[in-house]
């Protein structure tokens, strides 16, 4: 059985007046997605991550989510509302939502992007398996994978205009501080996923 939809906004994700394009933009970060029917942006900003853009283009309904690992290891995250940190979980809360809002499965289109391999000495290729999995997930649940912008060792910016399909990205590949490389080894500390900081080597 699926999971239940969760709210069109989930987590911290915040709204914006976004001057450079003109209309509202919703930036999400890890385990966070949202789906919408407005004519606004979508923005996140990607390590070793992946989200996944979802889009009816006659609805005109689309969404994103932004994940952290395939899936949920042992007895870590009980909370349901935490359950969005991983692939299998974000890309179902995704699909029912935007189903919820007007789009129809059979003609969902999808674009991935993320996955860098942004830190070195990880005891696996975190970004591997995260771009693994959506591939996977979308060719099991016949949902045409449009366009991807994957793998690499340099985070993205992504911007996605769920109206159109549109999406815009940015490979940030010098990078003024450590903010999104800090980011990621902080997440994965949190689900047991990364050595002691001692063991890490962040690319800059």
């Amino acid at each position: 059985m699926s999971p239940p939809p969760l709210p069109m906004v989930h987590g911290r994700a915040s709204k914006y007046l976004d001057r450079h394009f003109n209309r509202q933009a919703m930036k999400i970060l890890p385990g966070e997605f949202y789906a919408t029917t407005e004519d606004e942006v979508i923005v996140t900003v990607l390590g070793s991550c992946v989200a996944a853009c979802l889009l009816d283009p006659i609805a005109m309904v689309g969404g994103m989510n932004h994940f952290m690992l395939p899936m949920k290891q042992g007895d870590r995250d009980p909370d349901l509302f935490y359950a969005a940190r991983y692939g299998a979980a974000a890309m179902e809360y995704l699909i029912n939502n935007l189903l919820h809002l007007g789009a129809q499965r059979d003609r969902l289109v999808a674009k991935a992007f993320g996955g860098g391999k942004v830190m070195r000495g990880m005891s696996t290729d975190i970004g591997g398996q995260n771009i693994e999995f959506v591939r996977r997930y979308l060719k099991n649940e016949g949902i045409p994978l449009w366009n991807e912008d994957l793998g690499g060792s340099f985070p993205r910016k992504v911007y996605f205009f769920p109206h159109t399909g549109q999406v815009l990205v940015k490979r940030i590949e010098h990078t003024h501080n450590d903010t999104i490389l800090d980011r990621d080894l902080s997440y994965f500390r949190e689900v047991g996923q990364v050595p002691d900081e001692g063991d890490v080597e962040l690319f800059r």
